[in-house]
């Protein structure tokens, strides 16, 4: 068990938090569609700093045992408590030695009033379907396609960004 740490990122700070989540979140997309960084699509800034500059929303680096290890994004609504896992990325480094689910528990017990966690994820994720519905307990509730499009985000026309589940995890109060 490592000790998990989060430190709350400032704005100057976001740049790299930005770059770290573009380089992450590229390396399954290039693996599954065979495009490549420069391709220019796969993670817009814009789309992240939507989360980032978000008043709800909390942007940390993440530690274990004094050493880097990602980074987490989460919207909190402190008058609902639905709150949502915007971002989250682990070097992968790091991947496949349980310190995912660790950092799970950790964000649960840092939010204890939360009631429901939510989070979306692109369909061809097959890795982070497999950890929030089998080490984490979120459920799939929604599947967005072309078929049942999200009225809340534009059509992109590139499917590993109109294709995604939605996760929520109900917690016991």
């Amino acid at each position: 068990m490592e000790n998990i740490t989060f430190k709350r990122l400032e704005e100057w700070e976001y740049s790299e938090f930005r770059k770290d989540v573009k380089n992450i979140f590229s390396i399954s997309v290039i693996n599954e569609f065979g495009l490549s960084k420069e391709d220019g699509n796969i993670i817009l800034d814009e789309d992240i700093d939507i989360s980032l500059y978000n008043p709800q929303c909390e942007t940390y680096a993440i530690y274990a045992d004094d050493e880097r290890v990602g980074g987490v994004v989460l919207r909190i609504d402190g008058d609902t408590h639905y709150n949502w896992l915007d971002l989250f990325y682990i070097y992968p480094n790091r991947h496949g030695k349980g310190l995912g689910r660790q950092i799970w528990r950790s964000i649960e017990l840092k939010y204890p009033q939360t009631k429901v966690w939510r989070l979306i994820t692109p369909y061809f994720e097959k890795r982070n379907i497999h950890f929030y519905v089998n080490k984490c307990g979120f459920k799939i509730v929604e599947f967005f396609n072309k078929a049942h499009r999200d009225p809340n985000r534009p059509i992109s026309g590139l499917s590993f960004h109109d294709e995604y589940f939605v996760f929520e995890k109900e917690m016991m109060m």
